[in-house]
């Protein structure tokens, strides 16, 4: 069963029932992320995520950790490119409890001044993580090659010296525009009765202002740019990308199921040449990143210094024949597969189906249909994958290199 509610002020709650489990699974989405801040802003989506974790009037920091952990509960956050999600996991009996706090977080944290400067020391560790994660920089750099250094290329942590100069005056003016009742979905899913539910995001939520706040638009330009950052590391980390559809495409699936075949499985082409057949790379995959005005179709490998070259022309070479559309029918129905079978593990995780659930109101202001997903999946057909192919690897590529070279990927 699937519940929908829309209050006054225009917070929306999806709920997913599923009776047979014993925990629930509950969110609250907001339509915003790395790629709605303007320069000055840049980090900051994240640094309010991780700051409303740091006491609210009547808790402090500690005291949210400590009471969610009494009842057994999970609590924690991300920021996305295009959306923020705060969320919990608890047991059935202690749903109430946990939605409690997890509203208290959401709705009264006070920003403390010396939470902040501690909690900038930890952002900020966190970006010298992030720098000494090179397959990580690879991909973000590989963003930036794609999109320049605004809107989707966005490195979500931000940089340094913004960190270091956010205040409560600027954390206070973006959330007065983006955290505001229309940008708003929370999303509940397992085994929750939806009068409790309701009763619970009216009692928290139905106080917010019926504000309206600043829509969600990005306007991407794809730029293939390409840059390389030189490390002192042991590997070359490789990264390529090409400009894909978006969203709600209708060569979407299409698109997810080609990616299947090409890079984004164990039996994929390219895992099977780079790894399997010629010993290039441990790790060596594709994926495709759809956003609501674009997409972007990624390649990424973890390469021996000495063989970098050996592995670029390994990958393009595994490019040059995909697009010659050489798929069989048998490639295609194990893609299409792997697409349907992702749909039903879906249905059986709470937090995947709170997210779903949750995103698919957030950005289309529709209900998720799972049986419509698949019957949406199943009627893809060859001819579309085919038509995918070309959509798919046209122009020129952007890419990112990070490791002990000099220059970029020409």
């Amino acid at each position: 069963m699937v519940h929908f509610k829309q209050l006054k002020n225009g917070i929306r709650l999806i709920v997913k029932q599923m009776s047979g489990l014993m925990s629930v699974s509950m969110g609250i989405i907001v339509h915003t992320g790395a790629a709605a801040e303007t320069e000055r802003q840049d980090g900051i989506s994240h640094f309010i995520e991780h700051m409303l974790f740091k006491g609210t009037k009547k808790r402090s920091a500690c005291a949210i950790s400590d009471e969610m952990d009494a009842i057994g509960a999970q609590v924690n956050a991300f920021t996305a490119k295009d959306n923020t999600c705060y969320y919990c996991k608890s047991t059935t009996t202690h749903a109430a409890e946990a939605f409690e706090i997890l509203s208290d977080l959401f709705l009264n944290s006070t920003f403390p001044e010396d939470e902040m400067v501690r909690e900038k020391g930890v952002i900020i560790e966190e970006i010298n993580m992030n720098e000494d994660t090179p397959d990580d920089l690879c991909l973000d750099l590989l963003s930036e090659a794609c999109f320049g250094r605004g809107g989707y290329g966005r490195n979500i942590l931000g940089p340094r010296k913004n960190v270091e100069g956010f205040t409560k005056e600027a954390v206070d003016e973006y959330m007065s525009e983006r955290y505001t009742a229309d940008n708003i979905v929370i999303a509940m899913a397992g085994n929750i009765d939806v009068a409790l539910a309701d009763d619970l995001v009216e009692r928290y939520f139905s106080s917010l202002p019926a504000k309206t706040g600043k829509k969600f638009e990005v306007a991407p330009e794809y730029k293939s740019q390409k840059l390389f950052k030189t490390k002192d590391i042991e590997q070359v980390h490789i990264g390529l990308a090409f400009p894909s559809v978006k969203r709600y495409d209708p060569l979407y699936d299409a698109t997810t199921i080609m990616n299947s075949v090409f890079g984004g499985s164990m039996s994929s082409r390219l895992f099977q040449t780079v790894r399997e057949k010629m010993g290039l790379a441990y790790t060596v995959y594709s994926f495709v990143s759809c956003y609501a005005e674009t997409g972007m179709l990624a390649i990424y490998a973890g390469v021996n210094s000495e063989k970098y070259m050996q592995s670029v022309d390994a990958i393009c070479d595994c490019i040059d024949k995909f697009t010659k559309k050489d798929m069989s029918k048998d490639e295609f129905l194990r893609g299409r597969e792997q697409l349907l079978a992702s749909a039903v593990f879906a249905q059986e995780n709470t937090g995947s189906q709170m997210l779903l659930y949750g995103k698919e109101l957030l950005y289309s202001g529709k209900i998720y249909d799972f049986e419509e997903r698949v019957k949406i999946i199943s009627s893809v057909s060859f001819d579309d994958v085919m038509s995918a192919v070309d959509v798919n690897f046209k122009g020129a590529a952007a890419t990112a290199v990070v490791g002990g070279v000099d220059k970029p990927i020409q």
